[in-house]
């Protein structure tokens, strides 16, 4: 069977049909659940459908994957590595492919889609030199003739729950609107363990429903269960995890604010906040969602970033031009209508946008708004391309503003003086984690530690010492003498 859309044939390079089974058992293809649709955001129509787990496939697939996990687990950190280099390669090869496929299913436009596949290539390449660094501490003994050191070993089996607005990013469950990215990306690391003959339960993956993640959550096999989403799910899922004493990596709601000081480069400023707040649509967890603008410039910036918003082309993603994409689902859409009544009855001024735009997809207009910082929408996230613009006098009410808000994810300044740009990185400035200067909110690299504080989960991912989290921490001491001193010098009969 082939596509009924020509433009959608380039799936069948990437092992996506018209028809596909959403789970990866034992190296097997197969799933009992209910049958989907996946649907193009920029026209509402299907792309492909999809089977999806049932609990009775969760359970199947687990049981085979525990069994992997043992196996896995003893292999050399290096030849993990290995493998894990091949998985990029993997990606590298197909990067045109499947950045194409999540642009077509996501809504992010091409060169955004390409990126999201790219950093996962990035991040394996980061991986594979992690394999033969994960170094532990020499520690000294205050007892003769003992060595004391840490030693790292893997947590086991980690449960990832994915969001859709970064489809790739997926080992577990995927989102249930990006189905076909969950099985292009678990077709590709599947061919690496088959061609390297190992056991298909090391990467298992379930394309479903809410009932799949509470399985997960539940399970006392999975010592790790990472889950990106909104601040609201996420909490819940902490308390199923934590109460079977599992840990939780959680990346989820942000609420992201660019200052901009009256010295700052206005035109370097008014670029980064564009993509900041419309790239992706503002689907983006590290969206910028508030500006705060010094009042001696308030009326120059804001002049200059409602002319460069309406240049701004909407449209079909994958079109040469586009800017920004459709919101992801008909749901997205309404909420927005609803967010925009509501920002309206708290006082909001509209400036550009907001309204959505007449077609089959979900298409919106960039929005910029007017609002009092006290407002109770400012405190929440609108999943969409809207920005509200607030004025400040002095540098410690633009701090007072940044942490104001429940969650902290990322967040910038844009100044040229030193002074602010180590108050703002320093203990009594911004209180989020990432704390940048000059540079947009989003589009993070993957060498430091990606996540924020607060309402946001304290989760942290990619670079700096981030893959601890996905170890077991030993504290070893061993005693190579034929005396026993005890520690804090006791002595005990």
């Amino acid at each position: 069977m082939s596509f009924e859309r020509e433009e959608y044939r380039f799936l069948a390079e990437i092992g996506v049909g018209p028809t596909n089974s959403g789970c990866y058992i034992n190296g097997q293809w197969k799933a009992r659940g209910p049958i989907v649709s996946s649907l193009n955001p920029s026209n509402n129509q299907r792309i492909a459908e999809v089977v999806e787990a049932s609990v009775e496939d969760y359970k199947e697939g687990m049981v085979a994957c525990s069994e992997a996990a043992k196996m896995w687990m003893k292999v050399p950190a290096p030849k993990r590595g290995e493998i894990v280099r091949q998985i990029g390669e993997a990606f590298r090869a197909k990067l045109e492919s499947l950045g194409r496929l999540v642009s077509l299913e996501m809504g992010k436009i091409l060169a955004e889609g390409i990126g999201e596949v790219q950093e996962i290539v990035d991040m394996c390449d980061y991986a594979v030199g992690l394999s033969r660094q994960i170094n532990g501490s020499i520690i000294p003994s205050e007892r003769p003739n003992h060595m004391m050191f840490e030693m790292w070993n893997p947590l086991g089996i980690v449960g990832v729950i994915t969001a859709f607005n970064f489809p790739c990013a997926v080992l577990g469950k995927g989102a249930p609107t990006t189905p076909l990215v969950t099985i292009a990306v678990t077709k590709l690391v599947a061919e690496v363990l088959e061609k390297n003959n190992l056991p298909g339960g090391i990467f298992t993956s379930f394309c479903g429903g809410a009932e799949i993640g509470e399985a997960i959550s539940k399970d006392t096999r999975i010592p790790l269960v990472s889950f990106t989403g909104s601040s609201q799910v996420g909490l819940k899922v902490q308390q199923i995890v934590k109460e079977r004493f599992g840990n939780c990596l959680l990346e989820l709601s942000g609420n992201n604010a660019i200052v901009i000081m009256n010295d700052a480069d206005i035109g370097l400023a008014v670029r980064s906040v564009l993509f900041a707040a419309v790239g992706t649509a503002g689907q983006r967890c590290t969206t910028c969602r508030r500006l705060l603008i010094q009042e001696s410039i308030y009326e120059t910036v804001l002049n200059q970033l409602t002319g460069v918003y309406k240049q701004v082309k909407i449209g079909d993603p994958l079109e040469k031009g586009t800017l920004v994409g459709p919101l992801h689902t008909c749901a997205s859409k309404e909420n927005f209508e609803k967010g925009i009544e509501i920002i309206k009855s708290q006082g909001g001024k509209i400036l550009v946008g907001g309204s959505t735009i007449e077609s089959e997809g979900n298409f919106v207009q960039p929005t910029i708004i007017e609002i009092s910082p006290d407002a109770p929408v400012v405190k929440e996230e609108l999943f969409g391309p809207v920005l509200y613009v607030m004025k400040f006098q002095t540098f410690e009410e633009a701090v007072e503003m940044n942490n104001s808000v429940p969650q902290g994810l990322s967040s910038s300044i844009f100044t040229q003086r030193p002074d602010l740009i180590f108050k703002w990185i320093g203990p009594h400035g911004s209180d989020c984690g990432i704390v940048n200067v000059n540079i947009p909110t989003n589009g993070a690299e993957i060498g430091g530690a990606f996540g924020g504080e607060k309402a946001t989960g304290g989760g942290r991912e990619a670079g700096s010492d981030s893959w601890k989290q996905y170890m077991r921490r030993s504290t070893c001491t061993i005693n190579y003498g034929d005396e026993l001193p005890l520690a804090q010098g006791i002595n005990f009969g």
